[in-house]
């Protein structure tokens, strides 16, 4: 399902330019940076960096949880 929604013109045009580097379109730039901003605000002693490292993780899909050993 799709809403449209109403935002600056100079944060269009940021995620215009985003989304061209990222290959994506502009609503899905605009998309992961509320994911990103969601996370950050849910986990703020996380650096961005990480955060932005493991929804990149997560979408590929293709991992395993790693398991400590039990000693």
């Amino acid at each position: 399902m799709s809403i449209a929604i109403r935002i600056d013109n100079e944060l269009y045009e940021q995620a215009k330019r985003s989304a061209e580097a990222e290959s994506r379109t502009v609503p899905l730039q605009v998309t992961y940076w509320a994911k990103i901003g969601r996370a950050a605000l849910d986990n703020p002693d996380l650096p961005v960096e990480f955060i932005r490292d493991i929804l990149a993780a997560k979408k590929q899909g293709d991992f395993e949880p790693f398991e400590f050993d039990a000693e």
